[in-house]
């Protein structure tokens, strides 16, 4: 069983920052991309930044130059560095990642439980 631990959220004052941690437990063949979504209260869930097993990355628009995605394959781990953080960043952020079973090399999902980032004053 494949399972992701995400740790890190908390409260932040506008301007602050957090970095969050993600890792992968589990027996896992390889990994195609991790990433991490996050979901407003009465929003929908929203992709904010995906990185490759080559390193290639791509964000949403509205954290473009604040947040970092970043990754440890050797540990299966993904990190999302968040600076600059406004109210709008307000969410519960969930790490996903797409793998191949180690068992039958089938494509698979999988989701964290989510960390709270709360940005206020």
């Amino acid at each position: 069983q494949v399972r992701l631990v995400e740790s890190g959220g908390g409260l932040v004052q506008p301007g602050g920052s957090l970095r969050l941690s993600c890792t992968a437990s589990g027996r896992i063949f390889s990994i195609n991309v991790m990433g991490w979504y996050r979901q407003a209260p009465g929003k929908e869930r929203e992709l904010v930044a995906v990185i490759t097993g080559g390193g290639s990355t791509n964000y949403a628009d509205s954290v473009k130059s604040r947040f970092t995605i970043s990754r440890d394959n050797g540990e299966n781990s993904v990190y999302l560095q968040m600076n600059s953080l406004k109210p709008e960043d307000t969410a519960i952020y969930y790490c996903t990642m797409s793998y191949r079973d180690y068992f039958d090399r089938r494509p698979r999902e999988s989701w964290g439980q989510g960390t709270q980032v709360t940005v206020s004053s």
